[in-house]
């Protein structure tokens, strides 16, 4: 079944809404609008946690609801309700009808249509019995357990969701998605001579559980999560002051979306509050530093095939060569910069105004071999796996924790360190990568973006590069 066969269903024929008398309620409430849509949702998820040597909690939830919204200029109406029936909606239309004063006087074009398929319409949460998850998350447990006997607690963690979403604009315009996601979480605590490290590995994307449920599969997540906490054992005090950072591919791009990614939002550019503000087309990177924000690749966390505003999405270069070329925008912030929308309009579900939000936003790869970046330092960190961070989207400065990371001496990888933390300004790094790796890699599907108090699944990646000086805060005395 197609996205508009399955929605259909769900929104038409099972919630009993008439199709035509929906049509003709939102062409009344965006009438003398300059936009608008109706969002309709149909989730449904799902969570398992094991921890201690058995199951901690399980959830199942359904929820359905709408989402309707009436933008003129800067203003938006929006009303929203989990009850899916005609008077609702129409009741929801009433309201947003308020902000048709100081509209634009033209209703913006829709959206274009597309017919490209970037995951499976199937959920996830039919694939596999309850009972083979739980036995799935045991045989985890005991697998970590037996591998090393370092091992003290092993916290495991399935999580599968699956939405349906419609979107119609005025004119009876339709546009539908079905999206997958699913989510692998491994967290092992080992201890030795007394002390106690961590480590942990997640995976997942827009697929079903069968990716994940063979022994191949999950017993190489339990291995990594488990290597990363030896190593933490192992690891010495980091040590402070500015130096050279070598960030690894992959994960490590989670600083490039949080100090860099945000800034390249449109709101925050057409209010002038990002570090970049009109820089578009001047040079704000060093030359070789490449990223593009890509919700076209296949079954990636990040990835829509449209966006929750209908627009398909894209593969938008936002800096090239070191060169500003755009911004990631939704309809209402193209609109208003004179530009066009970029599939980048998100929101977290029907009860969510949508705004700009990256997808997949990803540092292409250069031509340098990532032996060679670590040659070239004579004392620096290798940063590999991050935590935490914290950005402020007007100056670019950010705060980012390292859950893994190596001193570098003579151009050779030395003794993990713990507790260092890199301090520094998104857009003056940008100006501070000297090499640019042959490696590019993407994370393995873990992260979640959060703006404004809404969080959406998101995808990074980045080649191995070079910082030449970035202030490290440390633990050594």
């Amino acid at each position: 079944m197609t996205s508009h066969a399955i929605t259909q269903g769900l929104f038409f024929e099972k919630a009993g809404l008439d199709k035509g008398k929906v049509d003709t309620i939102v062409a009344d409430a965006l009438q003398g609008a300059d936009d608008g849509e109706l969002f309709l949702e149909f989730n449904q998820s799902e969570s398992l946690v094991f921890d201690d040597g058995r199951l901690k909690s399980a959830s199942f939830d359904t929820t359905q609801g709408f989402g309707l919204r009436a933008v003129s200029g800067e203003v938006t109406g929006y009303a929203h309700a989990s009850e899916l029936s005609e008077a609702s909606i129409r009741r929801a239309a009433a309201t947003v009808k308020a902000v048709r004063e100081g509209h634009g006087g033209v209703l913006a074009e829709p959206p274009p249509g597309t017919n490209r398929i970037l995951y499976t319409e199937q959920s996830p949460l039919a694939d596999v019995d309850f009972a083979d998850k739980v036995k799935l998350l045991s045989d985890i447990n005991e697998y970590a357990r037996a591998k090393d006997p370092r091992v003290k607690q092993v916290s495991v963690s399935l999580a599968g969701l699956w939405q349906a979403v419609r979107i119609i604009r005025a004119g009876g315009h339709h546009a539908a998605d079905v999206r997958p996601l699913v989510r692998l979480n491994i967290s092992i605590v080992a201890a030795d001579k007394g002390r106690m490290e961590s480590g942990s590995y997640g995976t997942g994307g827009r697929v079903a559980y069968d990716r994940y449920v063979t022994p191949d599969a999950w017993r190489a997540a339990v291995d990594e999560a488990l290597r990363q906490a030896v190593v933490n054992l192992e690891s010495v005090p980091a040590p402070a002051g500015e130096m050279p950072v070598v960030l690894g591919p992959g994960w490590p791009g989670i600083l490039l979306h949080e100090a860099i990614g945000h800034g390249l939002e449109g709101d925050f550019n057409r209010k002038k509050t990002s570090a970049f503000a009109g820089l578009l087309g001047k040079q704000i990177a060093a030359k070789g530093v490449t990223v593009v924000d890509d919700g076209t690749i296949h079954d990636r966390r990040g990835s829509l095939t449209i966006d929750d505003e209908g627009t398909p999405s894209a593969r938008n270069v936002l800096i090239e060569d070191g060169i500003m070329r755009g911004f990631m925008h939704d309809r209402m912030n193209a609109r208003l910069m004179g530009m066009k929308p970029t599939g980048n309009g998100r929101r977290q579900s029907f009860a969510h105004v949508p705004m700009p939000r990256m997808t997949n936003t990803v540092m292409l790869g250069g031509s340098v071999a990532p032996e060679e970046i670590i040659a070239s330092v004579d004392k620096g960190i290798y940063a590999v796996n991050f935590g935490g961070g914290q950005v402020d989207i007007t100056s670019g400065k950010f705060v980012f924790t390292c859950t893994e990371a190596y001193m570098i001496e003579n151009g050779k990888v030395g003794a993990p360190v713990k507790g260092a933390t890199l301090i520094g300004n998104g857009p003056d790094v940008l100006t501070k990568v000297t090499m640019v790796g042959s490696d590019m890699a993407l994370d393995p599907g873990v992260g979640t973006c959060g703006k404004e108090g809404q969080g959406v699944p998101v995808g990074v990646g980045q080649p191995t590069i070079k910082i030449d000086r970035l202030t490290v805060g440390g633990t050594a005395v």
